[in-house]
């Protein structure tokens, strides 16, 4: 084997490897579209489920009244400044709310309504 019959089946194998390289990170795109989709339609899920159990009659009501209050002063932060984006960590030491992880992601949950400019950051919807 020359060397020039060698350089063409090393053209060869890098062409098809990057092909499959190509496909590989479109398939990547789409999974990544698919998951960041499933992932909204769940916090969608679980804020309209937050929603509903802070709108049913106290005695059928499975989260405290203070959850509702808090729900409500999300809304009303966001309603006050539909531009601005905020991080939840600075939402919740926006409203003196607890910083803890628990905390912080029981708020994430109520945000899929939202829109997400960028990852971890939420906005009113215009």
């Amino acid at each position: 084997m020359n060397v020039s019959e060698l350089l063409r089946l090393l053209q060869t194998e890098h062409d098809e490897t990057s092909a499959r390289a190509d496909n590989l990170r479109e398939q990547i795109e789409r999974f990544a579209i698919a998951l960041a989709e499933t992932e909204a339609r769940l916090a969608e899920l679980a804020a309209t489920r937050k929603v509903i159990d802070g709108l049913t009659p106290a005695d059928h009501a499975t989260a405290p009244a203070e959850t509702a209050t808090v729900y409500q002063r999300i809304v009303t932060t966001f309603n006050e400044h539909p531009g601005k984006v905020f991080r939840v960590r600075d939402l919740h030491e926006h409203l003196g709310l607890p910083t803890d992880e628990p905390s912080i992601n029981v708020t994430r949950s109520r945000l899929g309504l939202l829109e997400q400019p960028g990852r971890g950051r939420y906005q009113k919807r215009t």
